[in-house]
């Protein structure tokens, strides 16, 4: 199967800069930083278990999608033709793409996420994913604060304001599980939400590191190489909800890396 045609079969159009998100005359800049955005939701290190095979496909899809968008030859080419060299395709297939994407985008500093959360919050990039997180959870505030940058439960009152005033003008529909939220569903939600904090918070002591201005993954890695694909997750975990904070899942994995290395031991 050709890129176009995985394009469609994954993201339901054709077209390049539409997979992106993106118009036809946008810059190299935004091209990248739209691929940056919609690959972080994909990663196969970002995903559940079965997940991971159409997590995967999507992101080498991406991948490519960028790699010849952000080739001006390449590009060209494609705004003359709406078509793509399928040998050219198969040559990128080939290629490792987590690679591709590390070596794309720099190291993530904590100084880095608390200014891009200030430029986050309260912008029109927050606003246009809170109405397609609302949209696509039917108004269901565990799914929005999971899908959104940022949403953590001290900005639900903003967020909430945001999403009312929006149905207020028609819109977005009014759902009764948004508007009526059970204050026992919002309990567990803010409970789950401290767990988890607490948990990052131990597990970024327990690793040494501190916010200074080195890299994280950098940090990581002097304390425990042989995690290194697991802390690759836990950064880009940091970087879409706590700014320096990790799930519990994080853990679990860092554990299982760690019976691997005992194992080896013993052999």
């Amino acid at each position: 199967m050709g890129l176009l045609e995985l394009c469609e079969k994954y993201f339901n159009t054709n077209n390049l800069y539409e997979v992106l998100q993106i118009s036809e005359k946008s810059s190299d800049k935004e091209v990248k930083k739209a691929y940056h955005k919609l690959s972080l939701k994909v990663h196969p290190d970002r995903v559940k278990d079965e997940e991971k095979l159409e997590a995967t496909e999507k992101f080498k899809v991406l991948s490519n999608v960028h790699a010849i968008l952000s080739n001006k030859e390449k590009r060209d080419l494609y705004d003359q033709t709406k078509s793509v060299d399928e040998e050219d395709y198969d040559d990128l297939n080939a290629k490792d793409w987590t690679v591709y994407w590390r070596n794309m985008f720099k190291k993530i500093t904590e100084e880095d996420i608390k200014a891009y959360e200030k430029e986050y919050i309260g912008s029109e990039e927050e606003r246009k994913d809170l109405k397609t997180a609302y949209l696509a959870g039917k108004g269901d505030m565990d799914y929005i604060v999971d899908q959104v940058q940022f949403a953590r439960s001290e900005h639900e009152p903003r967020i909430c304001g945001i999403l009312m005033e929006m149905i207020e003008q028609g819109e977005i529909p009014s759902y009764k599980i948004f508007t009526h939220e059970p204050a026992r569903k919002k309990q567990k939600r803010h409970a789950k939400e401290n767990r988890e904090a607490q948990e990052a918070e131990e597990l970024k002591e327990s690793l040494g590191l501190n916010a200074g201005g080195d890299s994280l993954e950098v940090m990581i890695q002097k304390r425990q190489n042989d995690r290194k694909k697991q802390m690759n997750s836990l950064i880009d975990n940091l970087a879409a909800k706590y700014g320096g904070k990790s799930k519990a899942t994080k853990r679990k994995a860092g554990s299982k890396s760690e019976a691997g290395v005992k194992n080896k031991r013993k052999k």
